[in-house]
C-alpha cells in the first residue's frame, strides 16, 4: 500500500508528465529489463530438463543477479538438483550434468599412457555426471583414486605423459664418478 501512496504523491508533485514515465512498483522499464530463462512447467528434482521445458522472460535486473540462467544451454540437457517452479528464475547451481555413475555401482576404469592402455573394474564411492570427478575404490588393493566420468559406467583415471631424461652434462658425469 505504501508504494502506491508514494507513487500518487509523486504524481501530484511532478504532474501528469511524470505519470507517463513512472513504472508500476515491482516492474522494470523495457530498457532496464534483463532476459532470463525460466521453466514453462514445474520440474521435479532429478528430472532431465528439455529445451521445450524452458522459455525466456524479461525481468527487473535485481531478479537476474546471483547466477541466474540467462541462456537455454545453461539448463537444457541438465538434471534438476531440486524442485524448479514454473516461471521462477533458476540458478545455474541448481542443475547438474545427468548422473552417469551412481554410488556403489561397478565401473570400468581406464588408464592411458603413451603406448599402453589399462582397463580395470572398480566400485564407485560417489556419483557423478559427464566430466565430473568421482572417487573409485580398487577392490583388490582397497585404494581409492579420483577419476573423471567419461560415459555411463565408465571413468578415466587420467594419463601420464612420457618424460625422457636428457643426457647429463659432462660436469655432472665427473661429479657422479
Amino acid at each position: 500500500m505504501k508504494p502506491l501512496l508514494l507513487a500518487a504523491l509523486a504524481l501530484l508533485i511532478a504532474g501528469p508528465a511524470a505519470a507517463a514515465t513512472a513504472a508500476a512498483p515491482g516492474t522494470a522499464a523495457v530498457s532496464d529489463a534483463v532476459r532470463i530463462v525460466v521453466p514453462d512447467r514445474n520440474i521435479a528434482r532429478g528430472d532431465v530438463i528439455a529445451a521445450s521445458d524452458l522459455s525466456y522472460e524479461s525481468v527487473a535486473p535485481i531478479r537476474a543477479s546471483g547466477g541466474v540462467a540467462t541462456q537455454l544451454d545453461q539448463l537444457a540437457g541438465k538434471q534438476a538438483r531440486l524442485f524448479l517452479r514454473a516461471g521462477e528464475p533458476v540458478l545455474v547451481n541448481n542443475v547438474r550434468a545427468p548422473i552417469l555413475v551412481t554410488k556403489g555401482s561397478t565401473v570400468t576404469v581406464t588408464f592411458n599412457a603413451p603406448g599402453i592402455s589399462l582397463t580395470a573394474i572398480g566400485k564407485a564411492m560417489s556419483e557423478g555426471g559427464m566430466g565430473e570427478t568421482v572417487t573409485v575404490l580398487n577392490p583388490v588393493s582397497y585404494r581409492q583414486i579420483s577419476a573423471t566420468v567419461t560415459g555411463p559406467g565408465t571413468v578415466s583415471a587420467g594419463s601420464l605423459t612420457a618424460t625422457v631424461a636428457a643426457d647429463p652434462a659432462p660436469a655432472e658425469l665427473a661429479a657422479i664418478q
